[in-house]
Order: structure tokens, then sequence, then C-alpha cells
């Protein structure tokens, strides 16, 4: 997702709700610290009801979660062509 995320063309071809979206999931994973109600505060502009900024927080964390549990067993990625 990182590289695709960055690598993306420009955010003409996203909507502002998934941008918005994005934007809130790469700072909730990469500088949890940093979270503040203003980014909760986006999500909700954008048009994302407290349900579904609760699905983004948890679908965040459980990939999160995902990662640092394969990391920490040594489990490495099945690749599918």
């Amino acid at each position: 997702m990182r590289e695709s995320y960055e690598e993306a063309p420009p955010a003409a071809e996203l909507s502002a709700a998934d941008r918005a979206m994005l934007d809130f999931a790469v700072k909730l994973t990469r500088e949890p610290r940093n979270m503040t109600r203003e980014d909760v505060e986006i999500l909700r502009a954008a048009g994302f009801s407290d349900t579904g900024i609760h699905d983004i927080v948890q679908i965040t964390g459980l990939f999160a979660y995902y990662n640092r549990l394969a990391d920490g067993l040594g489990i490495e990625p099945e690749i599918t062509a």
C-alpha cells in the first residue's frame, strides 16, 4: 500500500473522500500519537459518519496488528501472480 499510495497519480484520480480516508489511515499508521480531533473532523467533512470513521480506524488498526504479528513470527508474505 505504501508504494502505491505515495506513487499514486495526482489526487484528481481519487475522490475527496477517498483521499481523506487514505491520508487519515497513513497518518494513523505512521504517527498514531499525532492524531487529533481535527483529523476526525476532516473525515466528517468528507462525508464519513461516526460508524464509517470507526470502521476506518478498526481496519487500519487490524492491518497494523496483522503486519506486526507476521513480522514478529517471521512469516513471509505469499506472492500470488
